[in-house]
């Protein structure tokens, strides 16, 4: 790749003028489009943007190497020493970059722990820790520590599975994975459809708020006051050692997160009885749109492998999720929002998962054309997008967590429906926007107002994303 005319070419001070909260954007110049041509520029800024993107690059080769713990790649040494799940299936895109056996080997890595009933955990504890709280003594005992968690993250499996045949350049290979690994994913994608939704209602349930990878996101701030604070043990967060408190959920939201698994654990994790129990369940919008979109690429695999007998059974899936979707829509908000399932009403906060349902291709053109000016609006009140919460909203909080930061990965999955419907333009300002967070270090998020990076340090799905995406996202000239 020599890329010429690239994403930060453009200089931050030669970036357009952005309006007020409310504001429309304006891509009509082409100053305002990242990636477009620029006459005016020397040879000089081309030179550096062309080193800018190979030390990027290089950085996320390393880290990704770092992290690499012998099969399994952790998202970031002493706060995250694990390996979780939807992080691993998104760094072995990035993987598959740079070595693609290694990249089928996160993913075999994965399902190696996969439960008889067909659920994959949120975390596997293939290593002991002391760098995390709560480990597999909490999960268990210290007696008997569990390897996994009892709880399950948005399936992005399948999608990365078919992600890596379709770019592999040794298909000999990648179709022997892809058959290793369908009868897992279907096992799984059953364990949804019977464990979190057997009312049979298209849309499956989240029973806590770290099933979501959202961890504290507003969406759940509602639910979680109707969940009682148990009488748990005394505990120790290991979280706080490493990333300043004002970064991490509250303390009130931990002790709930840590009464949900007590409850779970007491019932040793039974999937028959936690949907019924759980004082928290709901509606996940991350979680739903990628498992639809997840079942989308599990279909095409069947195809792939010849194995039509499960065809119909997804199809029902497909059809019945489609179904059910739009009554997650608020059109006066234009804006999908996540529902309690325990009062069937939607959830107030308006959060960068409610765009996932054009990474889902779920979305009907009107609903994708209301999103787009929702997102210009957001766009309009930060200076780099996308922000995890509503940056009008007044639980909006630019550096804690999932209430403001910036994800590279959320932006890979936004920008992605964005493309699908036709948003071309809008999906190169989050392009640009990514890869400038990125040059000022590969962390776990950004501060949208003024693209401060924050959490973890050289995280490995923010260096999976430079690799996988914003090096194809960079035209060349």
């Amino acid at each position: 790749m020599a890329p010429v005319a690239m994403l930060s070419t453009i200089p931050a001070t030669e970036a357009p003028a952005r309006p007020g909260c409310g504001g429309a954007l304006d891509y009509s110049t082409p100053a305002a489009v990242p990636g477009a041509k620029r006459a005016d520029l020397t040879d000089e800024c081309q030179s550096y943007a062309y080193k800018k993107l190979q030390t990027l690059l290089s950085d996320s080769r390393e880290i990704l190497i770092d992290n690499d713990q012998g099969g399994y790649t952790i998202p970031a040494k002493g706060l995250y020493p694990y390996q979780w799940n939807w992080d691993s299936a998104l760094v072995a895109m990035g993987w598959a970059t740079l070595d693609e056996a290694r990249a089928w080997e996160e993913m075999t890595k994965l399902f190696s722990a996969q439960w008889d009933d067909g659920m994959v955990s949120h975390i596997v504890f293939h290593k002991p820790s002391t760098t995390y709280f709560p480990g597999p003594e909490i999960w268990g005992s210290v007696e008997k520590p569990r390897k996994s968690t009892g709880i399950t993250q948005p399936p992005v499996a399948a999608i990365t599975v078919r992600n890596l045949f379709e770019q592999a350049v040794n298909k000999e290979l990648a179709l022997t994975k892809v058959r290793e690994l369908f009868p897992k994913l279907l096992s799984w994608h059953r364990w949804f459809k019977t464990a979190r939704d057997p009312e049979n209602t298209g849309l499956v349930a989240t029973l806590h708020p770290w099933e979501s990878g959202m961890d504290n996101s507003p969406a759940w701030d509602e639910p979680l006051r109707n969940v009682p604070v148990d009488d748990i043990p005394p505990y120790v967060r290991a979280d706080l050692t490493h990333v300043n408190s004002s970064m991490r959920p509250s303390q009130a939201e931990y002790d709930r997160f840590l009464t949900l698994v007590y409850r779970f654990r007491a019932v040793d994790y039974d999937c028959n009885q936690l949907y019924y129990l759980s004082p928290f369940r709901v509606t996940d919008l991350c979680t739903n749109s990628v498992l639809y979109r997840a079942n989308l690429s599990l279909r095409w695999l069947a195809e792939l492998l010849g194995e039509l007998d499960v065809l119909p059974e997804i199809d029902g899936w497909l059809e019945s999720t489609r179904a059910a979707f739009s009554s997650l829509y608020d059109p006066e908000a234009k804006m999908f929002k996540s529902k309690d399932q325990l009062t069937g009403k939607l959830l107030n906060a308006s959060t960068s998962a409610g765009f996932l349902p054009l990474f889902a291709r779920i979305a009907t053109p009107t609903q994708a054309q209301e999103l787009a000016g929702t997102l210009e609006r957001w766009l309009s009140c930060v200076k780099y997008g996308i922000p995890s919460n509503d940056p009008e909203s007044a639980d909006f909080e630019a550096l804690r967590y999932w209430r403001g930061p910036i994800w590279a990965i959320v932006n890979w999955m936004i920008t992605d429906g964005l493309r699908a419907y036709g948003f071309d333009s809008l999906a190169q300002r989050v392009e640009s926007d990514t890869y400038e967070l990125l040059g000022s270090g590969i962390y776990e998020y950004y501060d949208p107002t003024d693209g401060k990076p924050a959490g973890g340090g050289s995280f490995s799905w923010t260096a999976a994303m430079c690799l996988a995406w914003l090096s194809k996202a960079v035209p060349s000239s």
